[in-house]
């Protein structure tokens, strides 16, 4: 007969982000131990380490810290939403993401060298996934710096924690209008800034794309030129984030909210997990 009861799986569980059937084996392995069992669970973690380098790590959250003019985002990803939601994985990304900080580190290769509690960043990511029982990595780290920096995290599922991450970066004094950019950012995933940080070569792929559409259709040759322009000026409307229609006023581009709010934006990161 087991001498632990569900409530210590439960707790195990939750203490490791383990699943159900380790956790009852540990338990029994432990007689009942949850510190014993917890520590039996790393060891046979850490000899699993390598057999899950292979394994797709489509889940995660996204944590982002901002001061002193500089906004950081990272994504710390994991094979199962049940992982990412544990309060142990939660505790390590914003650990991993103050360890970041604390090291500016602005990059994923700096940010795995960076310390943590007296050991590197990916040597605790390799500890606590071994516990888990998963493959976690720290997939990306993005800066953006700014007089002004907004952060905004997202939600996709009540559930889990957040998935979409953006900063926003800018110069002006609106902070309530600079987090509403932030915010459509996060839903309509602008790819630029503006037209001009639109690399010349994917423009001329769209107008080669656009004049070829328009011959197939049979449209005139005389207005070639400009059917070509406007659907080339449809696709800034889409990527690019000044000419994007407000979210909150499509009547509106993001360039003139942001300029009646007296704001320059100068730049942005957007990440969604697994993305």
């Amino acid at each position: 007969m087991a001498n632990y009861t569900a409530a210590d799986v439960k707790a195990l569980r939750e203490k490791s982000g383990a699943g159900m059937m380790d956790c009852k084996g540990a338990l029994d392995e432990a007689n009942g131990d949850i510190e014993k069992a917890f520590e039996l669970l790393r060891l046979k973690g850490l000899k699993g380490v390598s057999k899950r380098e292979g394994r797709t790590t489509s889940n995660g959250l996204v944590v982002a810290r901002v001061a002193g003019g500089k906004g950081t985002l990272i994504e710390l990803a994991c094979e199962t939403d049940f992982v990412a939601k544990a309060e142990n994985f939660v505790t390590l990304a914003d650990q991993v993401a103050d360890a970041v900080v604390a090291a500016g580190a602005e990059s994923v290769e700096a940010g795995l060298a960076a310390d943590l509690g007296g050991q590197s960043v990916s040597d605790a990511i390799v500890d606590k996934a071994a516990i888990m029982g998963e493959k976690v990595e720290l997939r990306r780290v993005q800066v953006v710096s700014a007089s002004g920096v907004d952060a905004y995290l997202h939600r996709t599922s009540r559930d889990l924690p957040p998935q979409v991450g953006v900063l926003l970066g800018y110069e002006g004094s609106d902070s309530e209008t600079a987090h509403d950019i932030a915010v459509h950012i996060a839903a309509f995933s602008p790819q630029y800034l503006s037209r001009e940080d639109v690399p010349a070569e994917i423009v001329a792929k769209e107008r080669e794309i656009a004049s070829e559409t328009a011959r197939n259709e049979g449209k005139p040759e005389a207005a070639l030129e400009k059917i070509v322009e406007g659907r080339v000026t449809g696709f800034f409307k889409e990527t690019c984030l000044l000419d994007q229609a407000f979210a909150k006023d499509a009547k509106q581009s993001v360039a003139k909210v942001a300029e009646a709010a007296g704001l320059k934006l100068t730049g942005f990161v957007r990440m969604r997990v697994g993305n």
